[in-house]
């Protein structure tokens, strides 16, 4: 950790709880919200996947709205909540710890930014939406080089700005894949496991776990 010039963060789980849009209408959708929220997400990173793979782009914004879609027939949920549920996604909650960690590490002078498959419009208006936007050097969207994580033209896009070495990078995400994805490129990858799930068998390990980004300042 001496040598780290730069720390990313993944946006969607890691920074923000994706689960806070159907969260807040909890009372509208009853106890199948939690259901309908994972189904959302989940459907939603197959989109980026799968869309990669086809080389059928569409930005995230139109893949949140596709997988909201179906995932709203799938759950029985009134279609007149489409709109109200994707303003929420516009301006997810951040998870507790965030803000006070993001202010510590801003004192360590060290590059920090977000590297997301979100679009830089949802994204700007995400941290400015909870008063971070001050915190970051950089966002990074996956739009600058047109095809979802994991693909290495993603992971490549701070490398290039900032001129240091892969291994100069924590990487740190919530999501298996993506974690196995920035560490797989080279960098320091680090998983943010909230909620004691099983990591994935992607030919990588993580170099650190932790339960929240918290734990990340005892790291650094």
């Amino acid at each position: 950790m001496k040598n780290i010039k730069a720390i990313i963060f993944d946006a969607y789980g890691t920074l923000f709880d994706v689960n806070s849009a159907a969260e807040k209408c909890k009372d509208k959708i009853g106890n199948k919200w939690e259901g309908f929220a994972n189904h959302w997400r989940t459907t939603q990173l197959e989109y980026t996947w799968l869309r990669s793979l086809m080389k059928r782009h569409k930005d995230f914004w139109q893949v949140t709205g596709d997988s909201l879609d179906k995932s709203m027939k799938v759950y029985s949920i009134d279609p007149s909540m489409r709109n109200e549920l994707l303003d929420l996604y516009k301006i997810l909650s951040p998870f507790k710890e965030v803000p006070d960690v993001l202010k510590i590490l801003k004192e360590k002078k060290l590059k920090l930014a977000i590297l997301s498959n979100g679009t830089p419009m949802l994204l700007n208006e995400l941290v400015k939406s909870n008063n971070l936007d001050n915190l970051f050097d950089d966002i990074f969207s996956i739009e600058e080089v047109g095809i979802y994580k994991p693909d290495s033209k993603v992971y490549d896009m701070p490398i290039k700005k900032y001129k240091i070495e892969k291994k100069e990078v924590v990487f740190l995400s919530a999501n298996t894949w993506d974690v196995s994805g920035g560490g797989n490129y080279g960098y320091t990858s680090i998983w943010v496991n909230r909620n004691k799930n099983i990591f994935d068998n992607l030919d990588f390990k993580p170099n650190n776990e932790i339960k929240d980004l918290s734990e990340l300042i005892k790291l650094i």
